[in-house]
């Protein structure tokens, strides 16, 4: 077997080029995850424009999550083929320029077609964006950099989110998703400007066997396949809850207007300095206990967001946001240390398994909003973290 040595053209901290590729990882996470979540806010204006239930209005982000669940698992092939670089900016930009043509569809069809799209060309951006850094940032400012793009990321989600609520209740959906589209070809721009070129990138075509036999060997690993049920859990409780929340805040007894629903977002700020204070903590606990730990406080705040009182309800929320991010932190991190071969594979059949639960859990999660309002979103939510309560107990043995 032969040994890769890094290549010395590799970007070394402090550099410009360095720099460059800091910000250019910001732009890019906070790029792709404004593109994805920015329809949550919009899901009761879907429904009350078009006529369509809860369930079917969170499919324009659900059938996306899915769509790109299944697509993250080639978009590593297909760089390895075509580039790192190349790839994740023809995805900026189509995600982008398919945003804009969202903004002009007539009807329900036309903007779930755009949406499905938006799940295959969005999957050129996670996935690529590991590989680049690994591939052409030195190894001691690969975590750095790695991090940059989560906080732009995570930023992203809430910024998408709050953007789109507000403008929707100042002008409408519409006008809100025009922005956002345009924005996105702006950021698209300025990535392909500043982010610097793969030199250390080697064109290969892995064949659909050794793919199979990798991936094959990763679901005969049981902590691996348990890890990737617990991103399934949690990604499906926590997008679940936001989904639905926003139908409550907007009915009675809250009343809350679309501008005001749009800054409940901001709320997710409680959660992006959850993986760095998990992360301190490693040292001195297990990761399983760690993570039950996150998975109690989203259950703690579950219950806080029961009783009809907004401040119970915010507080919840951010109790549910720092859970669920800490422990998807924990999560993640534990199948990148517990493969011991193709962890970038792993990586993906991670997040197939986490944004599918996004998927079939917050479309579900309409029947139970409809079934039984926000008592139903909260009975199912609490279910799936209870089993993933379980699977972490289980893991404690590891």
């Amino acid at each position: 077997m032969t040994t890769q040595t890094r290549s010395p053209r590799v970007i070394a901290s402090g550099t410009p080029s360095f720099r460059r590729t800091r910000l250019a990882m910001f732009v890019t996470g906070f790029t792709f995850f404004t593109l994805l979540y920015f329809v949550q806010a919009l899901l009761p204006v879907f429904s009350a424009e078009f006529g369509v239930g809860p369930a079917d209005s969170a499919l324009a982000l659900s059938g996306t999550t899915g769509v790109m669940a299944f697509a993250l698992v080639l978009s590593g092939v297909v760089s390895d083929r075509f580039g790192r670089k190349a790839i994740m900016i023809a995805s900026l930009a189509s995600s982008s320029a398919l945003t804009v043509a969202m903004a002009a569809m007539g009807d329900w069809a036309g903007i779930l077609a755009v949406r499905v799209l938006m799940g295959i060309s969005l999957s050129g951006v996670q996935a690529v964006a590991m590989a680049y850094l690994a591939e052409e940032v030195e190894p001691a400012a690969f975590g750095v950099s790695l991090g940059l793009f989560i906080s732009g990321s995570a930023l992203g989600g809430m910024a998408g989110r709050l953007v789109a609520g507000v403008l929707a209740d100042v002008f409408d959906w519409r006008v809100a998703t025009l922005v956002l589209g345009v924005a996105g070809l702006a950021a698209s721009l300025v990535v392909a400007r500043i982010l610097p070129a793969s030199r250390n990138f080697t064109r290969s075509a892995p064949g659909l066997g050794a793919l199979v036999s990798a991936a094959a060997a990763h679901l005969r690993e049981p902590v691996l396949v348990a890890l990737f049920a617990v991103g399934f859990l949690m990604m499906g409780s926590f997008v679940t809850s936001f989904n639905y929340v926003t139908y409550r805040l907007l009915a009675p007894p809250f009343g809350l207007s679309q501008f005001e629903v749009g800054l409940v977002f901001l709320i997710y700020l409680v959660g992006i300095p959850g993986s760095t204070i998990v992360g301190a903590l490693l040292a001195r606990f297990h990761t399983a206990t760690l993570l039950a730990a996150m998975l109690c406080l989203m259950l703690a705040g579950f219950a806080a967001s029961v009783p009809d009182v907004l401040p119970a309800v915010l507080a919840g929320l951010a109790m549910l946001s720092f859970g669920f991010f800490s422990g998807h932190a924990l999560a993640s991190g534990w199948v990148s240390r517990r493969a011991a071969r193709n962890r970038a594979l792993a990586a993906s059949l991670y997040l197939f398994t986490y944004y599918q639960g996004s998927s079939v859990v917050g479309y579900l999660g309409g029947f139970a909003w409809q079934g039984a309002a926000w008592t139903g979103v909260v009975f199912l939510a609490t279910g799936l973290v209870l089993a993933a309560l379980a699977i972490a107990a289980a893991l404690r043995r590891v």
